[in-house]
């Protein structure tokens, strides 16, 4: 398998500010052919996984999005982490230290799903010991700035040609009709689906499908994302930061954390421990040192607690031999 190289890095970042690019567009903007693109693109999902996901805002469909801690015994994490993995509900599953603590953030339609999840299916799981629900109630890095956009594999004037135009949003919750739920559920599958595709799963004309996607893209509605392993990329140590942050320090917690390089998602949740980071480092020592030399020196940081990830079941989408 080959290590990607810093044209690799640079196709990467691009589809990560847009994944819709095309090839022309961004070989335009790196100086190389389409061609190359598209074959480093190739050699990327052979050898990362690498994906362009279509997913949903919800914060602008006006749906809060929650992270699930649930422990249990050795043996039911894996088949319980595997059952969530397959709901179209779950995104980020994982295993924890230890193997007995399953971790997902979770994203219910409506109150109902998330009554019957939380408060019927999940506590009457065999062999499940806690479950802990903790509601997003403010995100500070993650979503539409992706990880990716740290690495600075690309200079500021390709980042700027690279980035979609897309304007404001407007304000108050949108809403979704059947052929935005259709279109997006294409895009889910696949952010990069062709429009000839796009078109004959919506049954709607090229235009249609334009306007739509424009619009969606335009409201915040949808935006793109990546996934990816981050291991060929010299990370592989991720971890999960629970930090307890006086209520007063969080917007400034936030946009610290926002800042780190290590930080891949950031967010403000109910809980005693009201502050979660995801975090991914190339080795142990490297976590150490952040913990000590960062969180530590963070001001408003009470306490922190740290749970590395044995292994990531689903990122966006499920891939059973992850």
């Amino acid at each position: 398998m080959a290590l990607p190289d810093a044209l690799d890095l640079k196709v990467m970042q691009a589809l990560q500010l847009d994944g819709r690019a095309s090839f022309v567009q961004i070989a335009e903007v790196l100086g190389v052919s389409d061609k190359t693109v598209a074959r480093r693109f190739t050699g990327l999902r052979r050898d990362t996984g690498f994906r362009v996901i279509g997913m949903t805002d919800e914060t602008r469909l006006g749906r809060p999005s929650w992270i699930v801690r649930l422990r249990c015994t050795p043996d039911a994490a894996e088949p319980l982490a595997t059952a969530l993995a397959r709901r179209a509900d779950t995104f980020y599953v994982s295993l924890m230290s230890g193997g007995t603590e399953v971790m997902c953030a979770m994203r219910p339609r409506t109150q109902q799903e998330r009554d019957e999840l939380l408060l019927g299916r999940l506590p009457r799981t065999p062999r499940v010991v806690s479950v802990s629900a903790h509601c997003v109630l403010n995100q500070f890095y993650g979503g539409t700035l992706g990880w990716l956009s740290k690495i600075s594999a690309l200079t500021p004037e390709q980042e700027e040609a690279l980035r979609p135009r897309l304007g404001e949003p407007p304000a108050g919750p949108v809403t979704l009709d059947a052929v935005d739920e259709a279109l997006i559920g294409v895009l889910r599958r696949d952010g990069r689906a062709p429009m000839a595709e796009l078109q004959s799963r919506t049954g709607q004309s090229e235009a249609v499908v334009k306007r739509r996607l424009d619009r969606l893209r335009r409201t915040g509605a949808l935006y793109f994302d990546v996934e990816y392993d981050h291991e060929p990329l010299g990370h592989g140590v991720g971890a999960m930061l629970w930090l307890t942050v006086a209520p007063a320090g969080l917007g400034t917690v936030g946009k610290t954390l926002a800042a780190h390089s290590e930080v891949r998602f950031a967010a403000a949740v109910s809980g005693r421990a009201n502050v979660v980071a995801a975090v991914q480092c190339r080795t142990t020592q490297e976590l150490y040192a952040y913990l000590t030399d960062r969180i530590g020196a963070t001001p408003g940081v009470q306490n922190a607690e740290t749970l590395l990830t044995l292994r990531q079941v689903k990122v966006l989408t499920y891939d059973p031999r992850r």
